[in-house]
């Protein structure tokens, strides 16, 4: 066919044909399956996933037991629970919705502190931290920040500097957090970081609070041993 039989044989003038509408319950399927494929995805990542994340921050925990216990021989696990801890909970109940504190002992069986994880606010958001306590002397044995989103370069020297970090080594509670300048060396001082005092205070803040909340508890246990 020639171009002018074609032109011959087109309509002239006549309107463009007219793009059929697609049904909007096609529309409403379509993305009704790909929201439903992407929700399985989601769940199956997660669930793939889930076991990782999990021994992972178990193994970051562990770690961080030994470090803020100064290397126990071995630790055990304490619920707090009815105003005690215990060392097992009654059947039924969830041992992830409970709080944990950690015991640990050295190799002749004596016990050598426990591990507090807590957290509270500090400058940008929540900090979480763990440190060990001997509860014969009132005193520190490690803080280790697990968990911290403060200001990069600033604020998120609570857990990088190491100077500010080892205090709590032999710091006795209740803490007290100071400047440089007002340090008169007092076994409850803690020199606070310059220019991060609201992030140092949230620290000494954190630990206060669960030895108030907790210092009767770990004062009055008297589990553990050898075994």
């Amino acid at each position: 066919m020639t171009a002018e039989e074609r032109q011959v044989g087109s309509p002239v003038g006549g309107a463009a044909p007219q793009k059929q509408e697609v049904p909007p319950w096609r529309l409403l399927a379509t993305l009704g399956t790909a929201g439903a494929m992407a929700g399985f995805l989601i769940v199956f990542v997660f669930v793939a996933t889930e076991p990782a994340i999990k021994a992972h921050k178990a193994e970051v925990l562990r770690l961080a037991i030994q470090e803020v216990l100064k290397g126990p021989a071995r630790f055990d696990t304490l619920f707090v629970h009815e105003g005690a801890l215990q060392e097992q909970l009654p059947p039924g109940m969830d041992a992830e919705q409970v709080e944990q504190i950690y015991v640990g002992y050295a190799e002749d069986g004596s016990q050598v502190g426990f591990a507090i994880a807590s957290a509270e606010p500090g400058f940008q958001d929540i900090i979480r931290l763990i440190f060990g306590y001997d509860s014969n002397t009132g005193a520190t044995l490690g803080m280790k920040v697990l968990e911290s989103k403060e200001t990069p370069g600033l604020g998120d020297k609570i857990e990088k500097d190491m100077t500010f970090v080892q205090q709590f080594d032999a710091a006795v509670a209740p803490l007290v957090g100071v400047s440089a300048r007002q340090s008169t060396g007092d076994e409850h001082e803690i020199d606070m970081i310059t220019g991060v005092t609201i992030s140092s205070r949230a620290v000494i803040r954190i630990i206060n609070n669960s030895l108030e909340r907790l210092g009767p508890l770990l004062e009055s246990y008297n589990g553990g041993g050898s075994q």
